[in-house]
């Protein structure tokens, strides 16, 4: 073989591992390769591979509830700012069993990038009860009550050893959104994922991390069009910094923009 078609068979070879690699993750993360039934909080037990697709259950074993379309939109993005260059670390507001930000790291992991962190952003205690006097929107919202939103650190560290990819690119903020974002030790965001649920916590992350998050970068919200609170914090938030993104759908749930020049575009 030729030096030329010898290189041009390793970079092709390079991508076809990467690729089969990070499809393995994808469905060990969302519990479609063993197909683990839901947790019954919302009324079924048994695996359904189209709710799982779409995220419409809570898988009681795997490391998200994101759904397959959603894990794949991650996988895009990250790789969309890594090959162009945008600068920044990534972070999600609200990890839950670790599995969205397992899938940033091994994609770091698996295009050998030592230079970024991924930020994981989270109580580990579960949501916060609405503040009703200061956040309206969130009156009446239970999200607080669910024993199964309360994952605790420990058990996400150790969700991320099962992966060989707890190391000095993890870092941690705990704590209420509220108390540690705002002076969080990050410099640019390439991505910002928001996953929060409710109104006060999607604000806070947007006022805090908004700013810091690269032009060409993204923002994901992953409870758009589930989470009424988490739908008008992101509305009133854009109209009054006077941004106009044109935000992409991503599964009927969750929907991102990309950042430019101080408003959004495609």
């Amino acid at each position: 073989m030729k030096a030329n078609d010898l290189n041009k068979w390793l970079v092709q070879e390079r991508a076809r591992l990467i690729d089969n690699y990070l499809n393995l993750i994808q469905k060990c993360l969302g519990g479609t390769i063993y197909e683990d039934p839901p947790l019954q909080a919302l009324g079924s037990d048994k695996f359904d591979p189209v709710l799982r697709e779409y995220g419409w259950d809570w898988p009681s074993m795997a490391h998200t509830m994101i759904g397959q379309k959603r894990l794949g939109n991650i996988r895009q993005l990250v790789e969309s700012v890594l090959g162009n260059g945008i600068e920044g670390d990534f972070i999600e507001t609200g990890v839950w069993r670790g599995g969205a930000c397992i899938l940033m790291r091994a994609i770091l992991d698996a295009y050998h990038i030592t230079d970024r962190c991924v930020w994981l952003a989270d109580s580990f205690e579960g949501l916060p009860p609405p503040n009703e006097e200061m956040y309206p929107a969130d009156a009446g919202d239970n999200f607080h009550t669910f024993n199964e939103l309360r994952i605790s650190l420990e058990t996400v560290q150790h969700n991320f050893q099962k992966y060989g990819l707890w190391d000095q690119q993890v870092r941690v903020l705990k704590g209420w959104f509220k108390d540690t974002l705002p002076n969080a030790p990050i410099d640019k965001l390439a991505i910002l994922r928001l996953d929060g649920d409710m109104y006060e916590s999607t604000w806070d992350a947007l006022n805090a991390l908004y700013n810091k998050v690269s032009i060409g970068g993204y923002v994901i919200v992953d409870d758009y069009h589930v989470v009424q609170g988490c739908k008008l914090a992101v509305q009133t938030f854009l109209a009054e910094k006077r941004l106009s993104p044109v935000l992409q759908e991503i599964d009927g749930v969750g929907v991102y923009w990309q950042v430019a020049n101080g408003t959004s575009s495609s």
